[in-house]
């Protein structure tokens, strides 16, 4: 079989890459291993017709690339839970609070003067080059949490930073580089990712595997299903072979697979310095939680549904009606991977009626997307140091060897992978500016 291009993957990314390039004229095939389109991004109907995300469901004001495809596909974007009424809760290993009254003045202004520091830092960086930044190596090796202390963070001020990024499936203030949080904030246009009222108050309504189901509906029968890549290589012309023995020719090959898995394809054809960079690259396993309730518990103590906790999962917020999601990051997940399922509910349910009260039985569906063999994490890992390792190559392409996907970009949002992939396309085509990697950085 011969091809324009092969596009490796059909996740977000992948999906968006194909779609401009079938708009365009090209001929193209796109591979997915899964038997299913979305990567990270998936929608199940309940039993009783409710359609939940178990994958990625959230942007933001600041995700111009995700709002721009969105609109372009008659999708409407509509407000997420951060515009849910009620307090919200903490669930503190030494107790449970409403509200912030456990944080003084004091407090707040420590953690303003760690945002301020961040902020006056990506300023001077390049989201697309971080490493040209002055001084990139010395804030690359510095932790959030040195930063912190630095500028004379409150102990209970540091306890809500890594509240936060507990919360979003990150990790802590420990494991987070300054030059890589510096970077997330470039990538927005200077915005810190703690104001989930612009990184997270808005979803696809209905769901964001509409998003997915549009993508796949403007592609056609280019899709095929259960068709893991076994290798690549990149030359003239290239050459990708599937796992029964199937190999398909092509000028370009567009490679959207998480970079976890991406380790076990044979790779050849491309420089060292760019192989080294995809096989550096890290992720974080998280594992995510839908409940399905009968009624929206958290209202009956003044809640909006968003519980923050250092106990047994990462927190709860309201996915929409009376559906609530969990992120359960690096914290918790060695426990929660070592137990049944059935007790690993249990134990997010007990950390749930802790807060709101009795909840019944309601449906919870996992998704262990540290383990799927199909993604092996999360979203990128950038622990101190971890930027220098990959090093300046990241979400670059090597023509005709061309990248998708979240992994590529500075943050792990469904805003990365679209972004990526519609740059891809736009290189390969010939004109990136069209569709730059960091739109809001423009």
């Amino acid at each position: 079989m011969r091809v324009d291009v092969v596009v490796i993957g059909a996740g977000l990314g992948g999906l968006a890459c194909a779609r401009d390039l079938v708009d365009a004229g090209t001929d193209v095939v796109l591979l997915e291993a899964r038997d299913r389109p979305g990567g990270r991004v998936e929608g199940e109907v309940l039993a009783d017709g409710r359609l939940v995300q178990v994958g990625g469901e959230v942007v933001g004001t600041v995700h111009h690339a995700y709002g721009r495809l969105a609109d372009e596909l008659g999708l409407e974007l509509v407000p997420s839970y951060t515009d849910v009424p009620g307090e919200t809760y903490y669930d503190l290993t030494d107790g449970l609070h409403r509200g912030e009254g456990w944080l003084t003045d004091h407090d707040h202004a420590s953690l303003e003067r760690l945002t301020s520091a961040l902020l006056a830092t990506s300023r001077s960086i390049d989201p697309a080059a971080p490493l040209r930044t002055a001084d990139a190596g010395r804030l690359d090796r510095l932790s959030v949490h040195d930063l912190a202390r630095d500028v004379a963070a409150t102990p209970t001020a540091l306890r809500l930073l890594d509240l936060g990024l507990r919360y979003t499936g990150i990790g802590d203030s420990r494991t987070l580089s300054v030059l890589s949080a510096a970077r997330t904030c470039a990538a927005v246009g200077g915005h810190s990712p703690d104001d989930y009222a612009m990184w997270e108050n808005l979803k696809v309504d209905g769901g964001s595997s509409r998003l997915v189901d549009a993508l796949v509906a403007s592609i056609g029968d280019r899709i095929r299903f259960s068709v893991p890549v076994v290798a690549i290589h990149v030359g003239a012309p290239c050459r990708v072979e599937v796992d029964d023995g199937e190999v398909i020719e092509a000028d370009a090959v567009v490679c959207g697979v998480p970079l976890m898995p991406l380790r076990a394809v044979e790779i050849s054809g491309l420089s060292e310095e760019r192989l080294r960079a995809l096989r550096t690259q890290r992720s974080t396993p998280v594992s995510k939680a839908v409940l399905a309730l009968d009624s929206a518990a958290w209202e009956t103590v003044g809640g909006n549904g968003q519980i923050l906790s250092e106990r047994e999962s990462g927190g709860f917020w309201v996915q929409g009606g009376t559906i609530l999601s969990s992120l359960n990051g690096p914290e918790v997940i060695d426990r929660i991977s070592t137990l049944p399922e059935d007790l690993a509910t249990r134990d997010l349910i007990t950390g749930l009626e802790r807060v709101v009260g009795p909840v019944g039985s309601p449906w919870v569906l996992w998704r262990h997307w540290g383990s799927d063999p199909w993604t092996r994490g999360y979203a990128p890992d950038w622990a101190p140091g971890a930027l220098l390792d990959v090093g300046p190559l990241h979400g670059r392409h090597e023509p005709p060897f061309y990248v998708a996907g979240s992994d590529h970009w500075a943050s792990g949002y469904m805003e990365g992978a679209v972004a990526t992939g519609r740059n891809a396309a736009a290189a390969l085509l010939g004109d990136a500016s069209t569709h730059p990697l960091y739109p809001a950085a423009q």
